[in-house]
């Protein structure tokens, strides 16, 4: 299927710019908790190696459940799953700020809780990727898939610098409780609209089996370009993902930086990722290859590396940006990939796949980047981390480069 070079074809259609402001909203909240409860987190108790296991509680549902909810994402209505992760997000929003208030938050709160904000989020990701495909088609998939990465990385680049304003102003506790009201929009907005993630078709809520779960991994296992993308994702999440965000406040704190330069440190890599979609989207530019994605994926890597070791504030801001930019570009050209190959009626199976390994292994990554940092250094950590993380993206590129037909998404 050709892909649109249409400047912004997604958003052509009004049901989709609908969609991507309140999926930004919904962003907005998840990282204005985020940068609340990490903080609130850090002053607490000072542990690099809790905020370590914070990336593991809240990512390995991610791991453990992202293939399941593809499944039931193929058989349910996406708006409702979608809705559900909403009052999740809501409902442990309020608790964090109950804890908060009464003073009575401990470790196993706090574990607990990014526990079933990881829930909320494998709810929330595979049935959001069908919608955009029963939503624009495939002619402006690619357009689709990065304007909503867009519009949540427009909620990361405003999350960070609205929670910090929140917290000074608000206190933490008050401004969570205000942020749980950024989830409504989205929620009421899916009671309206006709869009189940399987177009035209009737939902038919069957039993999940193993034979239908077989018959992905088989369909997986035949294409290589889905096994390509799925590795991109899967390796760089394994060894860096995004556990360098949850020890931000101790790249803070050795930059000589407090609160207000923790918020721009993690608003320099939602502004990065944002103007990476406006400008990418604005020109038609980098099409769906899979050769490029490892590329640019390459490159975000070099970038982290960087910014591990650089004493200088301004650097670290710059480099935190291009990492933003280049990590949007390689992961929603992998996802468009796997989306436009994968067939209709496994298709939220696949994207499963594709989630299972690009978010739930950062579990992993909460080992290498945050634990081990606990250990040697968070410099060291995330440092060691992006060079293994450099060798494996050449090995991958060299394997790929091998490879036929990986220059397009049309299937094999």
């Amino acid at each position: 299927m050709a892909q649109s070079r249409v400047s912004f074809g997604a958003l052509r259609q009004g049901h989709f710019r609908a969609y991507f402001f309140f999926t930004m909203l919904a962003m907005m909240a998840d990282n204005i908790e985020h940068v609340i409860s990490y903080w609130v987190i850090y002053e607490l108790f000072k542990w690099p190696e809790l905020q370590g296991f914070a990336v593991i509680s809240h990512w390995s549902p991610f791991l453990l459940l992202s293939w399941y909810v593809g499944l039931l994402s193929d058989r349910f209505d996406c708006r409702r799953v979608i809705q559900w992760a909403m009052i999740l997000y809501f409902a442990l929003t309020i608790t964090w700020a109950y804890f908060i208030i009464t003073g009575t938050l401990r470790v196993w709160h706090a574990c607990a809780l990014l526990v079933v904000h990881g829930v909320a989020g494998v709810l929330w990701s595979p049935g959001s990727q069908l919608i955009l495909h029963d939503m624009v088609g495939p002619e402006h998939l690619q357009s689709a898939v990065r304007l909503s990465a867009t519009s949540r990385q427009l909620g990361i680049l405003m999350g960070p610098a609205l929670g910090g304003y929140m917290m000074l102003r608000l206190g933490p506790a008050w401004g969570l409780v205000v942020n749980a009201l950024f989830y409504v929009p989205l929620t009421l907005w899916l009671s309206r609209v006709p869009y189940t993630g399987h177009g035209a078709k009737a939902v038919q809520a069957r039993r999940v089996t193993w034979a239908r779960a077989l018959e992905a991994l088989r369909e997986a296992r035949s294409n290589h370009v889905i096994v390509s993308m799925v590795c991109l994702v899967g390796f760089s999440s394994l060894l860096v993902g995004n556990a360098f965000q949850a020890q931000m406040p101790g790249f803070a704190a050795r930059l000589g930086q407090g609160e207000a330069g923790y918020s721009v440190l993690l608003a320099a890599n939602g502004a990065g990722a944002f103007v990476s979609g406006i400008l990418l989207e604005s020109r038609g530019f980098l099409q769906a290859r899979a050769r490029t994605a490892i590329v640019l994926a390459f490159l975000w890597c070099a970038a982290l590396g960087i910014f591990a070791f650089t004493p200088y504030y301004h650097l670290a801001v710059g480099l935190l940006f291009v990492a933003g930019f280049l990590n949007l570009a390689f992961l929603t050209m992998s996802q468009t990939l796997v989306q436009l190959i994968s067939p209709a009626h496994l298709r939220g199976q696949l994207i499963g796949l594709f989630i299972m390994s690009g978010l739930g292994l950062r579990t992993f990554s909460g080992v290498t980047v945050g634990i081990l940092g606990g250990a040697i250094g968070i410099q060291w950590s995330l440092g060691l981390s992006c060079g293994v993380l450099l060798a494996v993206m050449l090995l991958l590129l060299v394997v790929t480069a091998r490879a036929r037909g990986d220059e397009t998404g049309a299937p094999n």
